[in-house]
């Protein structure tokens, strides 16, 4: 969906972002957790996810993920995308955020938040963007400013990084640079 066709007041929210923020289980990932025989944690990330963030930084927004759970998977995926505000064993996220716009000096209306479940909710609230996925929960789908299409963990992130890029006037020359043009 280009930025002609969003809604204006949805477009305008999204024009003002400068930090997005992801949930990790449920957005980043489908939400399943799955162990190896040895105990070890196994997550998958969809690629299309990992370009968008990787996408949203070279384009001057900042991303930060904050996560209840504490994942040694996770630290690595981040890495390896260069997002380093990453926050785990965050049971109060709404605290984390608070913090993060502390330090990054930010309003939360230049924020964006992607949630799929009940403790997103406060997050969600304080936003100038709070996404849902398309399979969060109904609480979530119901406070959220815009739905993704797709399910978390199967390209719901990249959906609200290309929105973003999209509403801020930045996929015409990004198309271009990757076209070689």
């Amino acid at each position: 969906m280009s930025s002609s066709q969003l809604p204006d007041d949805l477009r305008k929210r999204a024009a003002r972002i400068k930090l997005a923020i992801f949930d990790v289980d449920g957005v980043l990932t489908d939400g399943r957790l799955l162990y190896a025989e040895d105990g070890h944690e196994i997550k998958a990330f969809h690629v299309h996810d990992g370009l968008g963030l990787k996408r949203l930084r070279a384009n001057g927004i900042e991303v930060a993920v904050i996560t209840a759970r504490i994942s040694h998977v996770v630290a690595q995926r981040m890495a390896e995308l260069g997002i380093a505000h990453l926050y785990q064993g965050q049971e109060d996220k709404l605290s984390c955020f608070r913090k993060l716009l502390h330090a990054l000096q930010l309003d939360a209306d230049q924020c964006a938040y992607t949630g799929d479940d009940l403790p997103d909710l406060a997050v969600m609230n304080a936003v100038g963007l709070s996404v849902a996925v398309a399979n969060a929960h109904p609480a979530v789908r119901e406070c959220a400013h815009w739905r993704t299409r797709l399910a978390g963990g199967s390209g719901a992130a990249r959906e609200v990084c290309d929105l973003l890029l999209d509403a801020q006037g930045r996929t015409d020359a990004e198309l271009a640079r990757y076209q070689g043009a």
